[in-house]
């Protein structure tokens, strides 16, 4: 990273619900964020749930989202590196980021190593020694089985389910439960300390559990969650030495 140059970290838009009304006033209100980013940003991470539900058929993708898959285009077009992680609710992807948009999609954590700094970054679902609900929902969903028979359903009949389910079931949601639940009971804080213990990072980031969190897990490492943009607008800022949560606010706000 050169002097100035920033790297940004954001989750948990789930854009198209809870109405096509609540979810274009957040995607513009994201779109304002990018767009006051892409000054000094050497790179954006954007850790999952960009969209509240997303499933790329052979020859169609989901209606909507123009504003924000422009402004990516954009910003990936003018040479940022913008990396994509899937979340459990867009974890249908099939090479429309990459070929269109040119962003790079993950489907599990990954190591990076960023000035020196040793990062975990991921979405977050269905890691630590709980979770169970995500971790048989992922083996669900992600079968090769169950993405055959639902490409088989109409696209306004299978998305129109599917965004139905998603905004009803809690567990689809992510939202069953965004109190804190303190160190000793977060699972992601739980699966940080254990990767400590096989490796040195100085920064693990996650999204999923939609609350902003900063977490001190030595000396040396800290677990951040970035929150979302539904209730909190809150993403991560990395400038090449320290790593900060920091909160969206519009100029008239």
């Amino acid at each position: 990273m050169k002097e100035g140059e920033k790297i940004y970290f954001s989750s948990d838009n789930h854009l198209g619900a809870p109405n096509h009304s609540d979810s274009l006033n957040r995607e513009k209100r994201f779109v304002r964020w990018l767009d006051s980013i892409k000054h000094d940003a050497k790179a954006i991470f954007l850790l999952g749930d960009l969209f509240d539900f997303w499933f790329e058929y052979k020859k169609v993708v989901p209606k909507g989202f123009v504003r924000v898959l422009g402004k990516l285009a954009e910003i990936s077009d003018s040479g940022i590196k913008i990396y994509f992680f899937v979340g459990n609710h867009d974890m249908w992807m099939n090479g429309y980021f990459e070929n269109e948009l040119n962003i790079e999609v993950f489907y599990k954590s990954q190591d990076f190593r960023i000035n020196d700094k040793n990062f975990m970054i991921g979405h977050g679902d269905g890691l630590g020694p709980d979770d169970n609900g995500f971790k048989r929902m992922k083996k669900m969903f992600r079968n090769s089985i169950s993405k055959f028979f639902f490409r088989w359903i109409h696209p306004d009949i299978g998305v129109s389910m599917a965004q139905y389910f998603s905004m009803k079931n809690k567990l689809l949601s992510g939202v069953d439960d965004i109190e804190y639940k303190g160190e000793d009971n977060e699972w992601l804080v739980k699966y940080a300390k254990r990767k400590l213990t096989q490796y040195n990072y100085d920064f693990f980031i996650f999204g999923h559990r939609h609350l902003p969190l900063n977490i001190k897990l030595s000396n040396e490492s800290s677990y951040i969650n970035t929150g979302d943009w539904i209730s909190y607008y809150s993403y991560a800022e990395f400038d090449g030495n320290k790593l900060e949560l920091k909160y969206y606010k519009q100029a008239s706000e």
